[in-house]
């Protein structure tokens, strides 16, 4: 069952942003998680927020390289 879909015609930039959002919101939740726990379970909450920080330094540059071609095509 899928709760969401994303039409294929969708604007790459809007994507994108939607993307950031979703990755900033995960860290923040991220981060709210690990400070109340303890041990190996707070090992695992900060784990994920390192890749979910990673997924979000992934979603600025795309950003970033779409604003760079969007200038160079004007």
């Amino acid at each position: 069952m899928k709760m969401f879909t994303v039409v294929a015609d969708a604007n790459p930039e809007a994507l994108n942003i939607e993307t950031y959002e979703t990755f900033s919101t995960v860290s923040t939740l991220l981060l709210d998680l690990a400070d109340s726990l303890d041990d190996k379970p707070r090992h695992l909450a900060m784990a994920i927020y390192r890749m979910s920080e990673l997924g979000l330094m992934l979603v600025e540059r795309s950003l970033d390289n779409e604003k760079a071609i969007k200038v160079t095509e004007a």
